[in-house]
């Protein structure tokens, strides 16, 4: 197998080459053809072929390619677990690489469909009134960089940290370059040929990089060009201050491992439910993927009380981890990543062991690229700095005692920055306590006890619909959260202007625009023939006494402001008001066209809001305007293909005044059957 370039549309089959071995017995896997690449050429390529083809499509659009492409990554990934093996990975090891990569496309892309724009460009927030008029207001959007994002993934997880960047950054936009680790990059670039495989993506919208070093890559970026690194802190440190990248100032996103950790609170005690899921995790996060894990635990905070118990119940768990050829089913811990990684591992195990006692050890060391897991003790952990500064990247974690809880949250801190930390306690005020005190040293914090056990992903587990990422050493960065993963790679731009002028910018209606009065009922018509802007005006009718008593005796609201002529004195109108619920279907009934047509149901209403009372003797009138438009994705069980389509209303008094206003949400037919649809 070759492990060969994709640049400007073509594989590149020549270069020097390197053969890559498997971590399970050192034999040659795959080999590594590093070409002499156009950095240059590629970057272009990028930005002046694939980055228009992607901006010709909306987010919606874009993420949809990102369903399908894992729906074909997940139909061959028995081809990918198999190759897996030689990395080291047993089948859940695999799993978490795999399938989490696979995964977390399919959630980037319907979150993005659900919470962005169907536009080339996402409309952010509401309008924001800049003058007293209303007449110079400001829109935030986010619009694809006119650039490459450039992804450099670490070795543990070759294929869900490509796809985790390059999901979000197609969605965006935005087209990739992907170099992935030379260790394990066969795994990354079998699937990558999947993608391309696949015919999903545009041309130049993603190529990939088979080489030890990006070369001069980094020279050739400019401020609409992005770097997104995970690996070593020291690593991203020297990439970051890449003259090129701080001349341009080309952002660069850094997750970097650290030393992450795991509190026991100090209400447990060996007999309780959390003790026992304590342990557990430690233990898990000690041998998944034997331990070479940005997020593992490497130091274990415990009540100093406790030492001795949680060694004892790690040893008795740690002597059923089984170690040896991942492939086999009863093999719970493979080897490390390679005989290079275990050596480093062992240098930096020997320095941890020169400040800490060793508690649990099999006494082997490593062997080629195989290791046994450590558990040792550091008796002063806020007086010793080593703990907190010194990673082996493996299956070793550090017991650290604390006397109090602010103890714990002091030693916590003391990585300065990482990606998670976990909290196991039965107590919320403790809860509270240390994780309000851990939390700005953290990029994300998880809490477990009992009732959230059972369905809870783990310490070590990155989910895509929050941030990935954390302060200080662990690179001061942001991935994954969802939609905000999108956002990362876009460009947020604050218009201002005239509402009119804004809205045909941002094809969104925004409050005190123009609008268009429409022609035909906008109930008659189908998903593509409304426009945003268009309005609909409905008559005027006029609220009585008998309007409120026949509501309130039909909905069983008898609040004294409708019906306490006396008591409505003292209230904030002075006297009785019709129901705010009677005004909004009072206005339902003037706006809907009673007759079958396009509109499917109304399934929702968003911003309600009663401005101002409206009394007996009122006329109230409804003013229907189409505020923004998205296309859904006919399924299998829909019988017709529809749209999304939001109404915004605003009814007003015989004053001209609103008093009430609120977004209604519809479902449209559309006349047009896309290639999305499913049959």
């Amino acid at each position: 197998m070759k492990v060969t370039s994709y640049a400007q549309g073509k594989w590149i089959e020549q270069g020097k080459e390197t053969e890559l071995h498997s971590a399970v017995d050192g034999q040659p896997v795959a080999t590594l053809v590093e070409p002499d690449l156009d950095y240059d050429a590629m970057c272009m390529h990028a930005r002046t072929v694939g980055g228009p083809a992607l901006r010709e499509l909306t987010i919606h659009q874009r993420a949809f390619k990102i369903k399908f492409l894992a729906q074909y990554l997940m139909k061959h990934k028995e081809e990918f677990y198999a190759l897996s093996t030689h990395t080291g990975a047993t089948r859940r090891d695999s799993w978490i690489d795999i399938e989490g990569g696979i995964g977390s496309m399919f959630t980037l892309s319907s979150k993005a469909r659900i919470e962005l724009s169907d536009l080339p460009f996402h409309v952010e927030g509401g309008m924001e009134r800049l003058s007293r008029g209303g007449t110079f207001i400001g829109q935030h959007i986010c619009v694809p960089k006119h650039g490459v994002a450039v992804h450099i993934n670490a070795f543990n997880f070759p294929v869900w940290g490509m796809l985790e960047k390059f999901a979000p950054a197609f969605i965006a936009g935005v087209p990739s370059i992907v170099k992935p680790s030379p260790l394990g990059s066969y795994l990354a670039h079998a699937v990558f040929k999947k993608m391309i495989e696949s015919g999903l993506l545009p041309e130049g919208s993603v190529q990939f990089i088979a080489a030890n070093v990006p070369g001069d890559l980094l020279d050739h970026l400019g401020s609409q060009d992005s770097v997104s690194f995970t690996g070593s802190a020291l690593t991203g440190r020297k990439l970051k201050a890449h003259p090129n990248i701080i001349a341009h100032s080309v952002p660069f996103n850094l997750e970097a491992d650290s030393l992450n950790c795991s509190i026991l609170g100090p209400d447990v005690t060996p007999g309780m439910e959390e003790f026992g899921l304590f342990i557990r995790e430690v233990a898990n996060e000690m041998t998944v993927k034997t331990g070479q894990k940005c997020t593992a635990i490497r130091r274990t905070i415990i009540p100093e009380e406790l030492v001795d118990d949680v060694a004892a119940a790690l040893k008795k768990r740690l002597e059923k981890t089984s170690i040896g050829d991942p492939a086999k089913e009863d093999t719970k811990m493979g080897p490390l990543a390679s005989a290079d990684q275990a050596g480093r591992f062992e240098q930096n195990l020997q320095k941890l062991t020169e400040v800490s006692d060793t508690l649990y050890t099999t006494g082997n060391g490593s062997t080629d690229a195989y290791t046994t897991p450590r558990v040792l003790l550091c008796h002063k952990p806020v007086e010793v700095d080593d703990v907190h500064t010194i990673e082996a990247f493996g299956p070793v974690t550090t017991l650290l005692p604390y006397k109090n809880m602010d103890e714990a949250i002091a030693i916590a801190n003391k990585a300065d920055g990482s990606l998670v930390g976990s909290l196991f306690t039965a107590d919320d005020d403790a809860a509270r306590i240390i994780t309000l005190g851990c939390a700005p040293y953290h990029g994300r914090f998880m809490i477990i006890n009992r009732h959230s056990a059972k369905e809870s992903t783990g310490h070590g587990s990155p989910m895509p619909h929050m941030v990935h990422g954390g302060p200080g050493r662990a690179g001061g960065g942001e991935e994954l959260g969802g939609a905000r993963a999108v956002l990362h790679n876009m460009q947020r731009v604050a218009l201002q202007g005239s509402p009119t002028t804004l809205m045909h910018i941002v094809n969104q209606y925004v409050k005190g625009a123009e609008t268009t009065e429409a022609d035909i009922h906008p109930f008659k018509k189908y998903f593509e023939d409304l426009h945003v802007g268009e309005a609909l005006t409905t008559h005027r009718r006029t609220v009585t006494e008998a309007d409120i008593v026949n509501f309130g005796s039909l909905s069983g609201d008898h609040f004294y402001a409708h019906f306490d002529e006396v008591a409505a004195k003292d209230s904030l109108f002075g006297k009785r008001v019709a129901h705010g619920y009677f005004v909004l279907s009072a206005a339902a009934g003037m706006f809907v066209h009673p007759s079958p047509g396009p509109v499917m149901l109304n399934y929702g209403l968003e911003d309600l809001r009663f401005v101002a009372p409206v009394f007996p003797g009122d006329t109230i009138q409804a003013k229907l305007i189409v505020k923004k438009k998205t296309v859904r994705q006919k399924r299998e069980t829909d019988k017709e293909p529809y749209g999304m389509v939001w109404f915004d209303v605003h009814v007003t008094n015989q004053d001209e005044e609103i008093v009430a206003e609120y977004t209604i949400l519809t479902l449209v037919k559309r006349r047009q059957r896309l290639d999305m649809d499913l049959d």
